[in-house]
């Protein structure tokens, strides 16, 4: 929580083009204050992570925005998120986390297995998702997010999406599904000692 925010949101940046194609650099800072704050990450966020405020959570995406800056095409590959990210990492010399990579053309049961896997092993799940048929995912076409919870009680796993400051709940297999070749994807992460 940044105040009575659920996350960053990529409206409070500074410059048009951070606000129009911010949420990679978003994703990443989100992703840094839960390294920091759950898992014990030192040197991963500028900041005091015990006091967050918004202001410092802007100052931190616009240090985000040197590796991960919109691009004419935003980031579009999960490559580009795994080596800006990895070079920030790199230049506060964190080396313990490492980033795996799902293309979105992988198959379902894939991406529900990681889903699962990287939710029960404690780490949020950077998320791409480029087009999509389905309307009600609007807000999420052409958008970097992160996956932190999943729910199989129902049947289906629904995953919850967070992103602009707060978080909803999506069938992971409609979200998949998203009825174009160019997909997007998955980022898992995981940490070595």
């Amino acid at each position: 929580m940044i105040g009575t925010s659920y996350g960053g949101n990529q409206d409070w940046f500074r410059t048009f083009m951070m606000r129009l194609g911010g949420c990679g650099a978003e994703t990443a800072c989100d992703s840094s204050l839960y390294f920091a704050i759950h898992k014990g990450v030192e040197g991963i966020y500028p900041f005091d992570h015990k006091n967050l405020s918004k202001r410092d959570y802007v100052d931190f995406a616009h240090m985000m925005e040197k590796y991960l800056w919109p691009r004419l095409s935003g980031i579009d590959k999960l490559s580009i998120y795994t080596e800006g990210y990895s070079k920030y990492l790199s230049d506060r010399g964190v080396t313990c986390i490492r980033m795996d990579t799902l293309d979105g053309s992988e198959p379902y049961e894939k991406a529900e297995a990681t889903v699962r896997k990287q939710i029960d092993d404690g780490y949020p799940i950077p998320t791409l998702i480029l087009n999509h048929k389905d309307r009600s995912l609007k807000d999420y076409v052409w958008h970097w997010f992160l996956i932190n919870g999943y729910d199989e009680s129902y049947g289906e796993m629904m995953v919850k999406t967070v992103t602009y400051s707060g978080f909803q709940w999506f069938d992971l297999r409609k979200m998949w599904d998203t009825g174009y070749n160019n997909k997007g994807g998955l980022v898992p992460y995981r940490l070595e000692q």
